[in-house]
């Protein structure tokens, strides 16, 4: 390897945290749009968990959190791609359950079903966007050596 190729290379530290930006950023953006239609199908306007600054806050910690938990799979588990393949939809399906009791309880006014049904989708696509900057994350980690 020459010198232009290490240089032309980014720490994994940098380029993990540029993917799980991008991957935060398009969810906030896909969000963003999904409280737009839950709105138009019914929600209300003012419904807070649907604005713009509850959704990003909710969407970045989502892509934090579940990044910190697939390092912790990936790194302890000894068959880390069957764990995940349980654990991510059981962890994706237990995000949903808040939302299902808000439905049942609506301690938040306004709530409604259109209300809702936006904020799990909105759930879904967080994890949608989360999982492929995870799994290009680990393609940015150096491989050890033995």
């Amino acid at each position: 390897m020459t010198t232009a190729d290490t240089h032309s290379r980014l720490h994994p530290a940098v380029g993990t945290a540029l993917l799980l930006a991008a991957a935060a950023l398009v969810a906030v953006a896909l969000n963003a749009a999904i409280a737009w239609v839950g709105v138009t199908l019914g929600a209300p306007a003012g419904y807070g968990p649907l604005s713009l600054p509850a959704q990003a806050i909710f969407t970045v910690i989502g892509v934090a959190v579940g990044w910190i938990g697939w390092r912790l799979v990936t790194t302890r588990a000894r068959h880390p791609r069957r764990v995940l393949r349980i654990l991510v939809p059981v962890v994706t399906a237990l995000t949903l359950v808040p939302d299902l009791l808000l439905l049942a309880a609506p301690v938040i006014p306004g709530t409604n079903a259109a209300a809702v049904v936006s904020l799990m989708c909105m759930h879904l696509v967080v994890v949608a966007c989360a999982i492929p900057a995870y799994i290009l994350t680990m393609r940015l980690q150096p491989t050890p050596t033995r």
